[in-house]
């Protein structure tokens, strides 16, 4: 997989020489708030790149760190993940900012070129993004570039605090993305 780019950010293909720079921004509790995981000391980002790593090479997953373009600087992290190359289709998740960079052009511009990647270049027929049912600033971005929702999987996950989460789920397919990369344009 190669680095996506355009002249606000860039995704790199996460290396293990990313978890000085990656622990430096991710070490703000508020991030990982209705994530899986939770990044307090550099021996979780250790595990957390190591996870992505392993991932990576059986083909599930495919990690990037989200690079400002202005400074060149980590300023987060994204994958494409739940990978199903005979059916054409994957997620975009695991998406996390610094939170200087919280309701800023950054996140946008990630899904931009992501989806573009995942229907132009890689041919998929469905790109699915699914959050926390309390994570309503996820669930608004989401909308807002003009992912459908398909509904709520109940008692779908069990967080790291022990208490059951339900899945929002959305998507978006190839027959809508052309309408939705005008509508993310528009927005850019």
């Amino acid at each position: 997989m190669e680095q996506l780019q355009n002249q606000i950010v860039t995704l790199k293909p996460m290396e293990i020489d990313d978890i000085d720079e990656i622990f430096s921004v991710a070490c703000y509790k508020e991030i990982w708030t209705h994530m899986s995981i939770a990044v307090e000391q550099k021996e979780d980002v250790i595990n957390y790149v190591n996870a992505a790593l392993q991932a990576k090479e059986t083909g599930a997953e495919f990690p990037f760190v989200i690079l400002d373009s202005k400074t060149n600087r980590i300023i987060g992290s994204t994958r494409l993940m739940d990978i199903h190359k005979n059916h054409k289709r994957g997620e975009i998740g695991f998406t996390w900012l610094t939170p200087d960079y919280w309701r800023t052009a950054i996140n946008t511009n990630c899904k931009y070129l992501l989806l573009t990647y995942c229907f132009e270049i890689l041919g998929w027929h469905r790109v699915q993004i699914k959050t926390d049912h309390e994570n309503f600033r996820s669930q608004k971005a989401i909308e807002r570039i003009g992912a459908t929702k398909e509904g709520v999987l109940r008692h779908h996950m069990i967080r790291k605090d022990g208490s059951i989460r339900h899945t929002v789920m959305y998507s978006i397919t190839s027959d809508e993305w052309r309408d939705v990369k005008k509508h993310i344009e528009g927005l850019l």
